[in-house]
């Protein structure tokens, strides 16, 4: 009986993995979109944070890898979470640069840290 319910914690920790790294990726294409399409509002935010505009395409390939990453990692674990902590470092950098430059509640990055933090734990644990 044990055993039986080692699986299906197992099995329900893995939906919730699932669900974590999927909104996950969606969040990190259309991030990863507005930078490449250089939308406004993303740009904004690029130059308070002192983030220099040509380089913003190289942000949008790390949060698009970070993506693609997290939903083949469902698949193979070893990917899952290498790109979990790639993306956790990520916003982990995100959040410094806001406060670097006084942002006193980057909530957008704070959340996207949480849920890399999220995805990396929950994966981690179903390997």
């Amino acid at each position: 009986m044990r055993a039986q319910a080692q699986r299906f914690d197992t099995g329900l920790v893995f939906v919730a993995t699932a669900i974590v790294s999927s909104l996950l990726a969606a969040l990190l294409i259309a991030s990863g979109r507005s930078k490449l399409l250089k939308e406004p509002q993303q740009m904004a935010i690029m130059r308070s944070v002192e983030f220099p505009e040509d380089k913003v395409w190289l942000l949008a390939l790390a949060e698009i890898a970070g993506a693609v990453g997290l939903v083949v990692g469902l698949f193979w674990w070893p990917i899952g979470v290498a790109a979990a902590t790639g993306v956790t470092l990520y916003f982990l950098g995100a959040v410094s640069a806001h406060f670097r430059v006084g942002h006193k509640y980057p909530i957008p990055a704070l959340v996207m840290l949480l849920l890399g933090v999220a995805a990396l734990v929950l994966r981690a644990s179903t390997t």
